[in-house]
């Protein structure tokens, strides 16, 4: 690869939709899918790490331009490498770094929110979404967060959500009943068919992160960004590597998590054998939260 590289037996790792389903921007096949994934060193030629180490592993290729996380073991370069230590279980261990890495990054570098402003989380019961309400509340923001079933409102009260939105689609007069100027912020998971409706919810100088397309729609047909974006809303998008999650981040948030301080919305575990399935119920989301493999 040309660069210092790490071989770690994986223990936990995510199932990943979309590119299975030849979609995205970069990568090809034939390809081992998988964009995160966490366990334990095997070696580290350079001396990164040591062997025995725990590790996460997460983007910089990972699955698109190389093989990633559907293996036993995998390959991957240094840089993407993040090392912590806990006493956690390794179906938790396996959820939490690519989904803390967006929510991490949408919240600080594009958001860049701040303690006593206001978020709203479009898509809030996806595992993005989930993390994001429990990052936000631990950063004392105010967390409006949407959800297309009213049976879910629940889980996003749990996180910490006040309060939660029925998203029918238009929900910007709804945020403006609640924070009449608009919200300091808002996180777009669902995709390009809400992102008008987001910005519209968004207060003058508030930012709008386009962060996921859960919708499965990427573009916005016929875009004039003077008739899309309202006047004095900033709007960005996440596009983020390891190094948007530093590792104390990633370790405050396990010892957090260990302690009983922040939770992990897992959904379901499986194991390695069943990958197929865990896609059927992801893109049939019959299952609410983070969805993880583990390979023992």
């Amino acid at each position: 690869m040309g660069q210092p590289v790490v071989h770690f037996e994986i223990i936990g790792t995510d199932p990943q939709a979309l590119r299975r389903r030849g979609m995205g921007s970069f990568g090809s096949f034939p390809r081992i899918l998988g964009l995160e994934a966490t366990g334990v060193v095997v070696d580290a030629p350079g001396g990164e790490f040591a062997p025995g180490a725990q590790v996460a592993a997460v983007m910089g290729g990972m699955g698109r331009t190389f093989d990633g996380g559907y293996a036993q073991y995998t390959l991957v370069p240094a840089s993407t490498v993040i090392p912590f230590s806990s006493a956690l279980d390794w179906a938790t261990l396996g959820a939490i770094p690519e989904m803390l890495q967006t929510a991490y990054g949408s919240l600080t570098t594009d958001v860049d929110a701040a303690p006593g402003s206001s978020l709203l989380i479009r898509g809030g019961t996806s595992s993005i979404g989930l993390a994001l309400a429990v990052l936000a509340k631990r950063g004392g923001i105010t967390v409006l967060s949407t959800t297309r079933n009213e049976a879910k409102a629940g889980l996003l009260t749990s996180a910490g959500v006040d309060p939660v939105l029925i998203d029918t689609g238009t929900i910007s007069a709804a945020v403006r009943a609640i924070v009449p100027d608009g919200v300091g912020g808002a996180v777009e998971l669902v995709g390009t068919p809400t992102l008008r409706d987001t910005l519209q919810a968004t207060a003058v100088h508030g930012t709008v992160c386009f962060t996921g397309m859960l919708s499965d729609e990427w573009t916005v047909p016929d875009f004039y960004p003077i008739d899309f974006i309202p006047k004095g809303v900033r709007l960005t998008a996440y596009s983020g590597e390891a190094s948007d999650l530093p590792a104390h981040v990633l370790q405050e948030f396990l010892d957090a998590v260990a302690n009983g301080d922040a939770t992990v919305p897992i959904g379901r575990i499986y194991t390695l054998d069943e990958f197929a399935q865990a896609h059927r119920d992801m893109e049939s989301g019959a299952v609410t939260g983070k969805l993880v493999v583990t390979t023992r």
